[in-house]
């Protein structure tokens, strides 16, 4: 029979760091932005820059000063969540949960966003709160997911402004094609690869005993969902580009 422990030593930091979120978000939204027309989509960047590299290193740092970091074998996709792993968590539940909450209010038909993040913190939440295990693999995901979450916003906030800034046109134009290729390559290679990692380990049964199997199927099928809807979206992009770049050449 498939148990689950939660060890509760580790106590949440995810109120604070949603105040935290909140805050940033609102400023965002009243000051930073407020000459926008729609200085919502400003705020949702702006919250997304303070989560995505400090995400990376945060939980580069957790991974690489934790003891069971340095040795080869897998086992530590089952080990429990440690106090700075579950921090880490916590601080990335925070803002997914802030930044689904924008959807909701400001963009409730873009579904696949709202989708997203719901199934995120779903993974998130049963790692942290239900079973307490697996952190560790969680956290190398999450590394790969925001590794490219700096160039993405800029690239985001310049599209906004494209159309009304000369030099967010150009540095649309001028970001685009090193993103999208830095993003093929870590969504389209390195994610595949650490989800096939995490599928090896799991269905040999290593986790069994720690992490039932419901959980860990639900995981694989959520994170392999978004690697899949992540490379649709690339390609899409990779797709209008040279199609841009086609037309500009026929007008000249």
């Amino acid at each position: 029979m498939e148990t689950a422990s939660f060890n509760p030593s580790s106590p949440t930091t995810l109120p604070s760091f949603l105040l935290l979120f909140l805050a940033i978000y609102l400023i965002g939204y009243f000051l930073i932005f407020r000459s926008w027309k729609s200085s919502h989509l400003g705020s949702s960047c702006l919250i997304s820059l303070f989560h995505g590299t400090p995400a990376v290193v945060m939980a580069s740092h957790v991974l690489l000063t934790t003891p069971r970091a340095s040795v080869t074998a897998p086992h530590s996709f089952a080990s429990p969540n440690t106090a700075a792993e579950s921090t880490v968590l916590d601080f990335s539940m925070a803002y997914f949960t802030v930044d689904l909450l924008h959807y909701l209010i400001f963009l409730p038909n873009d579904f696949i966003f709202i989708l997203h993040h719901i199934a995120t913190l779903y993974v998130f939440a049963t790692c942290r709160f239900v079973v307490g295990h697996g952190a560790h693999a969680l956290l190398l995901l999450l590394i790969l997911a925001e590794a490219t979450s700096a160039c993405q916003n800029a690239w985001t906030i310049a599209g906004y402004r494209k159309h009304d800034v000369v030099l967010a046109k150009r540095v649309r134009e001028l970001l685009s094609p090193p993103f999208y290729l830095f993003y093929s390559v870590v969504r389209g290679l390195a994610g595949p690869v650490a989800l096939y990692d995490m599928a090896m380990f799991y269905g040999s049964g290593a986790a069994e005993g720690v992490i039932p199997r419901w959980v860990w199927m639900s995981w694989l099928v959520v994170i392999g969902s978004a690697i899949f809807v992540s490379v649709l979206w690339v390609l899409r992009n990779w797709v209008d580009w040279f199609r841009e770049k086609n037309s500009s050449k026929k007008v000249k």
